[in-house]
């Protein structure tokens, strides 16, 4: 594994907020994916009284070659989790919520219910804005139709990955399956749409070009751009660590495909400073 360049390390924070927020977590038996992936904003996360919230257990059914989650056959869906993320989110006080999953492909609908019960559920007992990112539900209509039903404030999927190296990174994916997903929910509602992609792992800055231009066709509103780091010697290889300056003109290149609406920088993550990027969107 290479040494982290400097701009890619964080300092690790334990204050009494973070200890909260862990505290909150345990409690309702709840995972999250600040940890499950090793997330590195973390700590600045969950000092701000936020986490992504995890659903649908803490293995996976696919083998992403980037991921630190684990593959496995995962259990029984938990009937009560949507009940336990809505209170989770009550007790955190939060405004803005983020909800993940890993991949339930044992699952006839993916998990696209559930995802749909949790939203219904920190509706009952809460105000907050949520945003999920969803798996790609094999591009099942009938799941995304529950989805849009759900109406979260904004619907998030990751492309990941350039095309040419989809495949190699994401062998159980599809990359026209995740455009056309994205696609589907912007065709039939009105939600805000996501999706990001990590860099770093051997595409062309014309491939990223082109990657912008098929979400900017499949109408997603907001995109998000980060390095790709490895979680450990038997994950993905990282093939270049980008420079502070190498993002400034992934900006520039996010500008001229059409995007308003952005979080490009070494550390970003799909849900880092989600809010703010929610927030940007509706006010412009």
């Amino acid at each position: 594994m290479q040494r982290l360049p400097e701009y890619l390390k964080r300092p690790i924070i334990d204050t009494e907020k973070t200890k909260t927020v862990r505290r909150i977590l345990k409690t309702k038996c709840l995972n999250t994916v600040c940890e499950g992936a090793r997330c590195p904003n973390k700590g600045e996360c969950y000092s701000k009284n936020t986490a992504t919230f995890l659903i649908m257990g803490n293995v996976c059914t696919r083998n992403c070659r980037y991921c630190n989650i684990s593959p496995a056959r995962p259990k029984p869906l938990d009937a009560d989790e949507p009940l336990h993320v809505a209170e989770a989110v009550r007790e955190l006080g939060l405004k803005y919520t983020v909800i993940t999953s890993v991949t339930r492909d044992d699952l006839p609908d993916g998990g696209a219910e559930h995802f749909k019960k949790c939203v219904d559920e920190i509706r009952k007992i809460t105000d907050a804005k949520v945003e999920i990112l969803t798996p790609d539900f094999r591009g099942d209509k009938k799941a995304l139709d529950a989805i849009i039903q759900a109406a979260p404030d904004v619907f998030n999927h990751n492309i990941e990955t350039v095309e040419s190296v989809f495949k190699t990174a994401r062998p159980q994916g599809n990359y026209k399956t995740s455009l056309e997903v994205l696609k589907y929910i912007k065709e039939n509602s009105s939600l805000i749409t996501k999706s990001g992609l990590m860099v770093g792992l051997g595409e062309t800055l014309e491939e990223i070009e082109q990657t912008f231009a098929d979400l900017k066709h499949a109408g997603v509103d907001i995109i998000t751009i980060g390095q790709y780091i490895q979680p450990s010697k038997l994950h993905l290889n990282v093939a270049k660590y980008y420079t502070l300056e190498e993002f400034e003109e992934l900006k520039k290149l996010a500008r001229k495909a059409g995007f308003k609406h952005y979080q490009i920088a070494p550390l970003v993550r799909s849900s880092y400073q989600a809010m703010q990027c929610w927030q940007d969107c509706i006010l412009k």
